[in-house]
This record gives C-alpha cells, sequence and structure tokens, in this order.
C-alpha cells in the first residue's frame, strides 16, 4: 500500500486540517441522508467537524466513524426539535397549517419514528453501517464491540425496522 492511499484509509493518521475534507463529507452524507436538507445537513457536518477538531488527540485513531456518529446523533436530534416544533406551533393555531416552509418530510420522519423503535445499540449500529456507510470493523471500534456483535445488532435492527416500516 503506498503511503498516499494509508493516508486516505485512516484520515486520524493526518493532522485534522489534511483529515477534515474527508470527515466533513462522511458527516455531511449521514446527515444529509437523515435530514434531507442541505443547509441543516451543513450545519450538522460542521458542528461535528468541530467536536472532532476539540478532541482531535482522543478520536484520532477513529475519526472517521467517530465523525459520522456524531452527526447521526446531531442530526435525530435536529429531526426531534423540528417535530417538537411543528406539534407546538399546531397547538397554538386553531387550524394546522399544511403549507409551513419548514416543514419535514414525511418520509424523514418514518425513518426517525421507525430509528426511535429500534434499542440504542441497534440504532448506533444501523445508523453508522448504512447511513454513514461506515464498514463492520469501524463501526465495532467505534462502539467498542466485536464486529461479530456489529453483524447481529445490524441484522436485527434491520429486521426491526421492517417490522416497523409494513405496520
Amino acid at each position: 500500500m503506498a503511503l498516499g492511499e494509508a493516508a486516505v484509509a485512516h484520515p486520524g493518521a493526518l493532522p485534522f486540517e489534511e483529515a477534515f475534507p474527508r470527515l466533513y463529507q462522511d458527516a455531511y452524507r449521514v446527515a444529509y441522508r437523515l435530514l434531507g436538507n442541505r443547509t441543516e445537513a451543513e450545519d450538522v457536518a460542521q458542528e461535528a467537524c468541530a467536536r472532532a477538531f476539540s478532541r482531535w488527540r482522543a478520536v484520532r485513531d477513529y475519526a472517521e466513524p467517530w465523525c459520522v456518529r456524531v452527526a447521526g446523533n446531531l442530526a435525530l436530534d435536529a429531526l426531534r426539535a423540528k417535530v417538537r416544533a411543528a406539534k407546538r406551533q399546531d397547538r397554538l393555531l386553531a387550524e394546522p397549517v399544511h403549507s409551513r416552509p419548514a416543514e419535514v418530510d414525511a418520509e424523514r420522519l418514518d425513518l426517525h419514528a421507525a430509528l426511535s423503535a429500534l434499542p440504542r445499540r441497534q440504532r448506533e449500529v444501523v445508523v453508522l453501517r448504512y447511513l454513514g456507510d461506515q464498514s463492520e470493523g469501524d463501526t465495532a471500534l467505534l462502539l467498542g464491540c466485536s464486529v461479530g456483535s456489529v453483524k447481529t445488532h445490524a441484522s436485527r435492527g434491520l429486521a426491526r425496522l421492517r417490522e416497523v416500516v409494513e405496520r
């Protein structure tokens, strides 16, 4: 493996400034998949990278999956906030407003609800593996478990998601 290939494969081997583009891209990808809004996904990716920068010495060896996990958590938090705000606004108005500019996409709310129905570990594995495109090994490293455990949680999580979505 050439030196350049090793640096691309493991952002943690690089200084933060050189690892940033890949970390940002991965964080943006998972945030956009959850939120469906470019501006919000950019904000989430920037926040995830800022947190990685502030903890670089501690997370540099597993920076990519760590950043994806943080971005996923921040995106889910943003979705929860949108849902709460929409409910609050609907309660304040006599008639619900059907054409709000910040209206949450129904499919994303379904995904959020389905992910929320999973146990924490299954949700973490599904977000990292399938929304964050992380390998089983990186997911296991980040979550502090074995690759076999990641496979089990992924399988059970996907089966549970299918059940929730089919209802």
